[in-house]
């Protein structure tokens, strides 16, 4: 038994080193290797398959809503990129250059797209001509690079994958309600699927998207009281249009330009789901996106009939939708309960002799060890039940985790004895709008700006630095 519990104990506790136990789950549970270019990974098939199905679940949703997916190129002009100042200077520091091609230097040097606004522009100006070419409703999966100085598995990484949504529109009434519907759809998808709380809010102006009007977040908070910006919506206007010089002509055959959005998800989700969940065991996944949702544990398999029982609950639970694994290795049953607990698979069905007399079997949750004995006949119905009782009870564990982590500051002393007693987490507080007591919030307590919630809280008449009138609630925290 006690080898059976190395893999377990070789994970350090969350409450010695958080970050340390972070780094440990994404090595151990297989979800990256590292590479020889510093802040790019490899991320290995379990890590992939987590991805695979949050693409799976967001494409289907972008798609209901009339999104097509197109591709756009790796490679991005210099001069192509420059014609958005603002757009340009926000990125420029992340931006890595190709110079050679082959043995020859190129005349122009190419941007390896950090985002793609300025590749969608250009093909917006060349297909839109009428008010009957819009809506353009685009999405593209792809990796892009940033040349992060700091870097961190699928949190902060020089390449990630992602996806990355644009659209274009007639009117900023129907840009600004695309911009609204898919930060609608970014926080549905992370409390329904992945059993994520978030706060939807709009992005202080020295925070938002560089070349945008608006910018809208969803924010979580992780175990450890940290904030991380789950995704983002921008609203551009008409600025990208105006710089691109894409017109069409209106129902009044005039010459206008269309209004703007951008939105994009990376896998920096699985990050979240990492830090939000994970315990000293390991991951902890919701069942949405688990590569494996259920997998089989033969007790005793060795005795007659064992192996056969297990086979035939995986067909029929195969049959019933669910992901399954028959693990009917020879390892031993306690390693393989370490095992799965540190992949995170939300049900463990055990099956043995015993079991098969009585017709039932032994059902274990992940996330809060629960175990339950179902019948044989009624299996199908009592998986589906444990899964919506795993998915409900992972985000009812969350929120109590954001709950009990949420603080009212009414001054800037008030943050600091929060943080000295309570630490990291969010912070709700009145902010007068000024960029500088934005900024000497950040400084003098070290909790920066996360969002300007969409659903305001009143809690006091005041600026928490300044003193003056407020116009806002702001929701504070260290951010990864």
């Amino acid at each position: 038994m006690a080898q059976d519990k190395k893999m377990v104990q070789d994970i350090t506790s969350m409450d010695v080193d958080f970050a340390q136990w972070y780094t440990d789950i994404v090595k151990k549970a297989e979800l990256i290797e590292y590479t020889s270019v510093k802040g790019c990974m490899v991320i290995r098939p379990y890590g992939y398959a987590i991805w695979e199905n949050i693409q799976k679940i967001l494409d289907g949703m972008f798609k209901e809503t009339g999104h097509e997916n197109v591709c756009m190129p790796m490679f991005i002009p210099e001069s192509l990129l420059n014609k958005e100042k603002d757009h340009v200077e926000g990125f420029a520091p992340e931006v890595a250059w190709v110079t050679m091609g082959g043995n020859e230097k190129l005349e122009e040097r190419l941007c390896v797209r950090p985002t793609s606004e300025t590749l969608f522009c250009e093909h917006f100006a060349n297909v839109v001509h009428s008010y009957r070419d819009l809506p353009k409703l685009y999405n593209q999966w792809v990796s892009v690079v940033r040349w992060e100085k700091t870097t961190r598995p699928f949190l902060r990484s020089r390449e990630f994958l992602w996806q990355e949504g644009h659209t274009l529109h007639a009117t900023p009434e129907e840009a600004q309600a695309e911009t609204e519907q898919m930060l609608n759809i970014y926080a549905k998808f992370c409390e329904e699927e992945l059993a994520m709380p978030v706060v939807k809010g709009r992005k202080t102006e020295s925070d938002k998207f560089a070349g945008a009007v608006a910018t809208y977040a969803i924010e979580a908070l992780m175990h450890d009281g940290k904030a991380l910006q789950a995704g983002t919506s921008h609203y551009f206007g008409d600025g990208f249009a105006r710089a691109f010089d894409i017109q069409f002509t209106d129902k009044d055959n005039k010459k206008v330009y269309p209004h703007q959005t951008s939105w994009g998800m990376t896998t920096r989700l699985i990050g979240a789901i990492i830090m939000t969940h994970g315990d000293n065991n390991g991951l902890v996944l919701p069942p949405a996106v688990a590569p494996t949702q259920i997998v089989i544990i033969p007790v005793a398999q060795h005795k007659e009939g064992v192996l056969e029982k297990a086979a035939e609950l995986r067909d029929r639970l195969k049959k019933a939708g669910f992901r399954v694994k028959l693990d009917d290795s020879n390892n031993s049953a306690g390693w393989k309960f370490s095992e799965y607990e540190m992949k995170g698979v939300p049900l463990r069905l055990e099956i043995g002799p015993r079991d098969i007399e009585a017709n039932q079997c032994v059902l274990a949750k992940r996330y809060n060890g629960e175990k339950i004995t179902v019948s044989l006949d009624e299996l199908e119905a009592a998986a589906a039940k444990a899964m919506t009782e795993i998915r409900d009870g992972m985000y009812a564990k969350a929120l109590e985790n954001r709950a009990n982590r949420t603080h009212v500051c009414t001054t800037v002393d008030e943050i600091k004895a929060c943080i000295a007693e309570n630490g990291d987490g969010f912070i709700e507080a009145m902010w007068c709008g000024e960029e500088e007591c934005e900024d000497k919030v950040k400084e003098l307590t070290g909790v920066g700006s996360r969002c300007i919630p969409l659903v305001q809280k009143h809690h006091s008449d005041v600026c928490v630095c300044c003193g003056k009138p407020a116009k806002h609630m702001v929701l504070w925290a260290v951010a990864y």
